[in-house]
């Protein structure tokens, strides 16, 4: 293969770039990729209930039993309605995701070309500034860069990297910036060497609740197969039972087993909840996100970006070198709009080396840039060299000839030597403006921690406003339990004041993060202090972890270089579209609008998917722990399975699909609390087991009375209908009046089905005994339903406590 070593200021030619392509040596990463339409449609249709159903469906047909093929329209509805709605969502999703990919700066001919990260091609030239993720193994060119590469080694330094030096993909520029040359691409970088051998190693993790459910379809798909043959078996070859109606009684004990339903809800629920969220400009890399997000108990957020918007802007500059000012005096303003900075009478001496200063430091730094809005007026004078601004240090500096000078956080530049600067900087922080100090160096500036003494020559004071929305978004999060914890690399004074402005409860418990040094001080801060000033970006890594010790569900929002280390540990990640690379690729989910006030329709997304799709599992749950235990009955005691399948579908379909489907769109903003099986089967165990007890207690009684089984097969239904309205008020308790509409009209419809459709359904008229034995054991079901519930409620709330102690 022939490589190019391009200039760094001319880069590849046309003609060679095209040559790449052709070769295919493009950056494309190694990802997961969305399906396609072909394998949508595949992975909907070729499951392994769907080849049970096909088997049921082939053999009611080979016995000649049609009208018990009324399962199958809601099968084939459940199939195209998941193709469709799994289309729709891909569609909406690969546009949005094309928005937050990547994107990289190239440079081919001598120009400078935007470009997505992966239309980059070997031995393309890049440029690569703070914030830049490193898309492709390169070799720097020319330039410098502080890079971490803690995504690769778990190791959280700055590296310091020039010509010649090697960069990884996968790591992240902190700051400074260079011009490299990329040397593996694609699948031949190192992260997606990484990737791929991570794939190998396992799949994605899963959610709780589709781990739940995951585990409960593959039990009962194993479960059935054995039961089905057993049921046939007895009923035909030990019964005496035709094989027709032998065939018929099992599918229907199979049927009422499968949760096929359960699994479609979830899955749709999920998919429609992607696609409301795209809507609202909301991108999720991961499904289960979406469940994690739910559960979220603590939020953790950054001032800038979050309760402020992303635009500063310097409103003050206290000028030091004359007189150092005192805390209330007013003639202390060099100047306090860029208008007056523009005027050269207003310039001093100070402003003009501030200017000289920020115009030698690299592009792409939020606060640098507001910085080099406000100082406009360079000499033209070229520093001999410069340090990018540490993340880890709180400061840059550059030196013009014999002169060093320094710009950052106060108390990282005078340490202790602060004096009478330090009443004028909490003056100022208190006030709710960000400090920043420019000062005269003496000593070597090397990126590493300042050691020797410092001359201050100015503050400059700056702010970002606070989001107009702010108040009622946090307002939210207090309204649901969540708490808010703010992390940010300011002045903890500065940063207590804007939260409290914000309305974020207990903002005036702030701590510097300065004094936190071992993990037992982080254990105690974490349930101390709601606000954490002067976090580096390793302890931001250390207090998400203090609050997962202490139990908490986390979420992390962020939008720097410095947040990518917590937003990867936290269990919920968020991040700001116009932040950088790292933070948006490592993030769960992505504010395209970068706007913080979409968070609560988020959380609220989340916790209406979770709890909607808990208590509509439990609707599904009812009919197989039922289905279950009446057919391992009906094996042990030689009785056959008192339903048929299309009274499985007719009781299914308006106790349970319908009325599952509209409760798992409802709004539903509760907390969710406690694991997912748990919650399901203390509401669908006293209905099933009810369930199971009522009809094989009539089925018996029935026998023993002599009642005719086509009277008893319809007092059955009936039952199940009245058990399952029962759960129905019992999961929504208190209804709401949109809850009792939708119940009668389900109530109105099976009624309906019945009697106009009684020979299909297998519904017909019972005789009086067996409207008395209906009566008597409609009641016992309406006891025994409040009993198992009272008890099983009893027995979760005995274990919750035990697990709390």
């Amino acid at each position: 293969m022939e490589r190019f070593d391009p200039s760094p200021d001319i880069g590849l030619t046309e003609e060679q770039v095209q040559a790449r392509i052709d070769a295919g040596l493009v950056n494309v990463s190694v990802k997961a990729e969305s399906k396609t339409v072909s394998q949508i449609i595949k992975s909907n249709i070729f499951t392994y209930f769907n080849l049970i159903f096909a088997i049921l469906a082939a053999l009611l047909i080979l016995v000649g039993s049609f009208k018990s093929l009324t399962f199958l329209p809601v099968v084939i509805a459940n199939l195209l309605i998941g193709i469709v709605q799994e289309i729709r969502a891909k569609n909406i999703l690969d546009k949005l995701v094309v928005l937050s990919d990547p994107k990289a700066i190239a440079v081919r001919g001598g120009q400078r070309l935007d470009l997505p990260a992966d239309q980059l091609v070997l031995d393309d030239i890049a440029i690569l500034k703070q914030g830049m993720q490193i898309c492709a193994d390169a070799i720097v060119k020319s330039g410098e860069v502080y890079v971490n590469e803690a995504l690769l080694t778990g190791e959280s330094v700055e590296i310091k990297k020039t010509a010649g030096d090697s960069l990884m993909s996968g790591s992240f520029v902190i700051s400074g910036e260079c011009r490299a040359r990329l040397d593996k691409v694609g699948a031949e970088s190192y992260v997606s060497q990484l990737t791929i051998k991570a794939k190998a190693a396992k799949d994605q993790e899963q959610s709780e609740m589709m781990r739940v459910l995951n585990k409960l379809v593959g039990a009962v798909g194993i479960i059935i197969i054995p039961v089905g043959l057993l049921l046939f078996s007895q009923q035909h070859f030990m019964a005496g039972t035709g094989f027709k109606e032998s065939i018929v009684s099992m599918v229907a004990a199979v049927i009422g087993m499968i949760p096929e339903g359960l699994y479609f809800l979830a899955s749709i629920t999920l998919v429609v909840s992607m696609m409301r969220l795209a809507q609202k400009r909301v991108l999720l890399h991961d499904m289960k996100s979406i469940e994690t997000l739910a559960r979220v108990d603590v939020l953790c957020v950054d001032k800038t970006g979050t309760i402020t918007d992303n635009n500063m802007r310097v409103v003050e500059v206290v000028d030091l070198t004359e007189k150092l000012p005192q805390p209330g005096d007013d003639n202390v303003i060099l100047s306090e709009a860029k208008d007056l900075a523009a005027e050269k009478s207003t310039q001093t001496e100070s402003f003009t080396l501030i200017s000289d200063f920020i115009a030698a430091m690299p592009e792409g730094n939020q606060t640098n840039d507001a910085l080099r809005a406000f100082f406009t007026s360079p000499t033209g004078c070229k520093a001999d060299s410069i340090q990018p601004f540490s993340s880890a240090y709180k400061y840059s500096s550059a030196a013009f000839g014999d002169e060093t000078y320094v710009i950052g956080a106060p108390e990282f530049i005078l340490h202790e030597d602060a004096g009478e600067t330090s009443a004028l900087v909490e003056k100022y922080s208190s006030e709710g403006f960000r400090v920043i100090l420019f000062a005269r160096y003496f000593g070597l500036a090397n990126g590493c921690a300042l050691t020797e003494a410092s001359e201050p020559i100015a503050l400059i004071l700056i702010e970002n406003t606070i989001r107009e929305n702010a108040a009622e978004t946090f307002k939210f999060f207090a309204d649901q339990d969540v708490q808010i914890k703010v992390i940010s690399g300011d002045n903890p004074v500065t940063v207590s004041r804007i939260a409290k402005e914000a309305g974020i409860a207990d903002a005036e418990r702030f701590v510097d993060a300065g004094i936190l040094e071992t993990e037992e001080d982080f254990d105690e801060a974490v349930g101390k202090y709601n606000v954490f000033g002067r976090v580096k970006p390793d302890q931001k890594l250390k207090l998400i972890k203090a609050l997962q010790k202490a139990g908490h569900t986390v979420g992390m929002t962020g939008d720097g270089v410095n947040d990518v280390l917590a937003l990867k540990e936290a269990d919920c990640s968020v991040a700001m579209a116009s932040g950088c690379d790292a933070a948006v690729q490592v993030s769960q989910l992505v504010l395209l609008d970068s706007d913080f006030s979409a968070m609560p329709q988020a959380v609220a997304e989340g916790r209406r998917v979770v709890n909607n799709i808990q208590r509509s599992a439990s609707l599904f749950l009812v009919k197989n722990i039922f289905s279950l235990v009446t057919a391992l009955f009906s094996l042990v005691f030689f009785m056959q399975y008192p339903l048929e399948p299309t009274q499985v579908t007719l009781i299914a379909a308006f106790t349970i699909g319908i009325p599952g489907f509209f409760l798992a769109m409802a709004p539903n903003y509760e907390r969710i609390k406690g694991s997912f099986l748990k919650n399901v089967l203390v509401r669908a165990l006293p209905a099933g087991l009810t369930d199971a007890f009522v009809v094989i207690g009539i089925s018996l009684a029935g026998r023993y009375f002599n009642v005719a089984s086509k009277d008893i097969s319809t007092a059955c239904t009936i039952l199940l209908a009245v058990v399952g309205f029962m759960i129905l008020f019992y999961i929504v308790w208190p209804p709401k009046g949109w809850h009792i509409v939708l119940f009668a009209l389900c109530a109105a419809g099976m009624a309906a089905a019945g009697l106009i459709f009684g020979n299909i359904f297998n519904m017909g008229k019972m005789s009086p005994e067996c409207i008395k034995l209906f009566i008597i054991f409609a009641v016992i079901a309406a006891l025994l339903l409040k009993v198992l519930t009272v008890l099983t409620d009893h027995l979760a709330g005995k274990n919750r406590k035990r697990s709390k102690e």
